[in-house]
C-alpha cells in the first residue's frame, strides 16, 4: 500500500494570497485554511477581508489580513513582512490579484490598458520581488500565479487583457528556470469561472455580455482553489508547472 505520509501536507504551510477579498482569491483562502494552512490575505477592500478573516477564524483557521495594493512594491513587501511576523515565514505566494476591463482596441481606453498592466503584470512582478528573497534565504518556496485561458488565447475585446496574461505566463516560465531547484513555480489558468472580474468592464454592452456568460457555463471559484491545493500538495521534488481548468462545456477558448 502506498505510504501517504511521504507526501507533504498543506497543514501549517504559510500561504499569502493577493486579491483575496472575493472570487478565486477568497475561495483559495477558505479552502487552504480548511486544509490547515496559515493564510495571509491581501486586498484593497479591507472590510471584506476582515469579514473573511472572522469567518475563517471562527472555523478554527489561522489567518491574518493586510491592506494590499499590488501596484505598490513597498506595500507588497509589507504584506510579505506581515506573513513572516505573524507565522514565522512564508511557504507559498499566490499572485491572484487581477482585473479584466475588456474593450476593443479602437475604443482607446488607454487608462484601462495602463491599469491592467499595473495590476496584472507589475503586481505579479512586485509579488515575486517581495517573496523571492525569503524563498532564497531558506532555499524553498512556491509561487502560484493565477493567469487565465487568456494566457494562450486572444480574441476581440481581450487583446490587452490577454497580453498581460501572456506576459505572466512568460514571466512564470523564466522565473522557474532562474530560481534554485528547490523553489517551485506554478501557473493556474482558469477558464470561465464565477468571479467579479466583469465589474471592471466599463462598456455597458460588453459588461452585459460578460455577465450573461458568467451566469452560465461557469465553474465555481472553489474549482480553482482545489487546483491550487493540488499543486501545493505535491512532493517537494514535483513542480506542477501549468494547470488549465475550464468548464467542460467551454470548448472554443
Amino acid at each position: 500500500m502506498e505510504n501517504l505520509n511521504q507526501y507533504p501536507s498543506i497543514r501549517d504551510k504559510v500561504v499569502a494570497i493577493s486579491g483575496a477579498s472575493s472570487g478565486i482569491g477568497e475561495a483559495i483562502a477558505r479552502h487552504l485554511a480548511k486544509k490547515g494552512a496559515k493564510v495571509v490575505l491581501g486586498a484593497r477592500r479591507t472590510e471584506k477581508l476582515k469579514s473573511i478573516e472572522a469567518e475563517i477564524a471562527a472555523e478554527g483557521g489561522q489567518v491574518a489580513v493586510v491592506a494590499l495594493d499590488v501596484t505598490s512594491l513597498d506595500n507588497f513587501r509589507e504584506f510579505i513582512a506581515v506573513a513572516e511576523q505573524s507565522f514565522g515565514g512564508i511557504d507559498v505566494l499566490v499572485n491572484n490579484a487581477g482585473i479584466m476591463p475588456l474593450s476593443m482596441i479602437n475604443s482607446y481606453k488607454t487608462d484601462e490598458w495602463n491599469q491592467m498592466i499595473d495590476v496584472n503584470i507589475k503586481g505579479v512582478l512586485n509579488g515575486i520581488a517581495s517573496a523571492l528573497p525569503s524563498f532564497e534565504r531558506k532555499n524553498s518556496g512556491q509561487f502560484i500565479n493565477i493567469t487565465s485561458v487568456g494566457d494562450r488565447w486572444v480574441g476581440p475585446t481581450s487583446t490587452v487583457y490577454s497580453a498581460t496574461k501572456f506576459a505572466v505566463r512568460a514571466i512564470s516560465e523564466g522565473l522557474r528556470q532562474e530560481v534554485s531547484n528547490h523553489i517551485r513555480v506554478t501557473i493556474v489558468a482558469p477558464g470561465a469561472t464565477e468571479s467579479e472580474l466583469s465589474n471592471s468592464i466599463s462598456d455597458p454592452a460588453l459588461k452585459k455580455m460578460a455577465d450573461e456568460q458568467f451566469r452560465s457555463d461557469t465553474i465555481p471559484a472553489e474549482a480553482i482553489a482545489r487546483a491550487v491545493a493540488f499543486a501545493i500538495e505535491q512532493p517537494e521534488d514535483v513542480d506542477v508547472n501549468e494547470l488549465v481548468v475550464r468548464p467542460t462545456a467551454q470548448k472554443a477558448y
